[in-house]
């Protein structure tokens, strides 16, 4: 699929047969090479008699034909809704990658650096079934950013959500998104100095059950693949690996499944 994908995308550019240092196939070889296994780009290159700037750029190419045909945010939607899902999970992860030295809004502080997990890396937003399979992944955003204020830097994503909220389907989220609980339902945050109500703190234990799922999301993201636990790459493209790599887990860990669709 991958192979056929980057002949339509060098059709599409006008490539001429004989251009290119590696045909499709071999193309495809690389890029997967990445996603399953995190060859280093160094290895690849010298596997493929290729100069370092080259196999970034085969590399780049082949995430973004097969991010161009995973579906959008309102296709998963869509799909979650035709599914039958009641509810859908909204989380956000972050994805580690070399230092990267872009000063950012606060002096002395990389515009990557998570402070909250102490690393450098980029904040991705994650919607997951009621099962926690990924369904559509965000592009990345800094690290440094609260999932507040990366939800709200998407355009059309907090939109859409509302969108898809009814009195029978729910998006739910945890405390990182309470400034956006009147459209996310988020679990009820303890005033200071006082405590909840019996009903509070039952609704915040369900929500807390059923929202627990989520986070398988965020665990496939990094452990179907190797590629992500830890990119070398340009951060900004993160973005559309992890969309790549949530949709592919997805659809190969369902088609594990029984017929019967329970899990073993």
């Amino acid at each position: 699929m991958l192979s056929r994908l980057l002949a339509e995308e060098r059709l599409r550019r006008g490539t001429r047969r004989g251009r290119r240092a590696l045909d499709c196939d071999r193309h495809a070889v690389l890029v997967l090479r990445w996603f399953l296994d995190a060859t280093r780009v160094a290895q690849l290159a010298a596997d493929n008699q290729l100069s370092l700037s080259s196999t970034y750029r085969y590399l780049h190419e082949g995430i973004d034909v097969l991010a161009a045909a995973a579906p959008g945010l309102p296709g998963a939607l869509l799909a979650a809704r035709t599914a039958g899902h009641t509810h859908v999970h909204l989380d956000g992860t972050v994805i580690h990658t070399d230092r990267s030295r872009t000063p950012g809004p606060t002096p002395g502080v990389d515009l990557w650096w998570s402070g909250k997990h102490h690393v450098h890396g980029g904040n991705v937003q994650v919607l997951t079934a009621p099962d926690g399979w990924p369904l559509w992944t965000s592009p990345v955003r800094p690290g440094r950013e609260h999932d507040t204020t990366c939800a709200r830097g998407h355009p059309g994503l907090l939109d859409a959500i509302e969108g898809w909220t009814d009195d029978t389907h729910v998006v739910l989220a945890d405390l990182g998104y309470d400034g956006e609980n009147t459209r996310l339902t988020c679990p009820f945050k303890t005033p200071t100095g006082g405590g909840l109500s019996v009903d509070k703190r039952t609704v915040n234990t369900l929500h807390s059950a059923t929202r627990a799922l989520a986070e398988r999301g965020n665990s496939l993201l990094k452990t179907t693949f190797k590629a992500l636990r830890r990119v070398s790459f340009c951060p900004w493209r993160i973005g559309g690996a992890c969309l790549v790599i949530g949709v592919s887990a997805s659809l190969l860990s369902r088609s594990r499944l029984p017929a019967s669709g329970h899990r073993t």
